[in-house]
């Protein structure tokens, strides 16, 4: 009985030190910059702000393992794009991402993309098909060879950047643009993403899809019928007051089925709408983690 009361003791003590801690290095950084700045401890390489094109905020990370790849074996690709409700967002601030997936052997890239009141859909979106096409041009030259891209990719997005990536997958006509077939994508990972966006009801949202007056053809879950068959991962966190996941994630899952499509759903435990990507931070070690699922269905669906 003495023993187990020094052990509840000891993980008090130990909680205690971790969250003060943690309060300590949020108050020193802002913003994203205390994951970041752990997930240093990840030895990958990081080639900062590859160009792929003219505009504002065209340019793209890119994240690669340190080790070279067997001979004959080829390196999966992803390309994250970060949520911000179309408003914000900074390829920078999500370094923790491409570190994590890069230190498992994966080629991570993470670009930027034009958000309002620069531009309102679907601009970005036109931005994100250059951007993915950019990546695999970068990619094949010979800087790279050592690593053996794959040609077939995934896209992955976290909130509004999941949005982005599922209309990526599933409306051929941005990646068509830029000479990329519905071929080109191995698979598609959401995190919270707004699946089914109408009616907006954020503020902030509503201009970006010219409120009241939404445009044809954006809206995920309707996108269906004549679509890439992309095999799809979708993550909810267990909790969501931003996007919800009975709306969203399950009723896009649903939609996906009954078609015959090939998804894959999971909820991770203890995490909300922010946290559910902050997991792939060691600094959120003690919460459920959503790289695991998300390694699974890359090596599940490898080209």
């Amino acid at each position: 009985m003495h023993l187990k009361s020094n052990n509840w003791l000891h993980n008090i003590v130990f909680r205690v030190i971790v969250i003060s801690l943690f309060a300590t290095l949020a108050a020193a950084c802002s913003g994203t910059g205390i994951v970041n700045l752990v997930s240093k401890s990840y030895d990958v390489s990081h080639i900062e702000s590859l160009s792929y094109g003219n505009k504002a905020r065209a340019s793209f990370d890119l994240y690669l393992p340190k080790q070279a790849n067997s001979q004959g074996e080829t390196t999966p690709v992803v390309i994250f794009f970060y949520g911000g409700s179309w408003n914000r967002g900074e390829k920078s601030e999500y370094q923790f991402v491409g570190r994590r997936l890069a230190s498992e052997g994966y080629i991570v890239a993470i670009p930027n993309y034009r958000v309002y009141p620069e531009v309102r859909y679907p601009d970005f979106l036109w931005d994100c098909a250059q951007a993915t096409a950019a990546v695999l041009e970068h990619l094949q030259t010979p800087q790279f060879a050592h690593h053996a891209p794959a040609q077939k990719i995934y896209l992955m997005g976290h909130s509004a950047g999941a949005y982005n990536a599922a209309m990526l997958s599933y409306a051929p006509q941005y990646l068509n643009k830029v000479g990329l077939g519905p071929d080109t994508i191995a698979g598609f990972i959401g995190l919270a993403g707004p699946y089914d966006l109408y009616p907006i009801k954020v503020e902030e949202v509503k201009p970006v899809f010219h409120h009241p007056n939404y445009p044809s053809d954006s809206n995920p879950i309707e996108l269906m019928e004549g679509a890439p068959r992309v095999p799809a991962l979708l993550l909810a966190p267990e909790t969501d007051n931003l996007v919800s996941i009975k709306r969203n994630t399950l009723a896009f899952a649903d939609t996906l089925e009954s078609d015959q499509r090939s998804v894959q759903v999971e909820t991770i435990k203890g995490t909300d709408h922010v946290t559910l990507i902050g997991t792939f931070s060691p600094l959120l070690f003690w919460k459920q983690s959503a790289v695991a699922p998300v390694l699974r269905f890359i090596d599940d669906h490898l080209p």
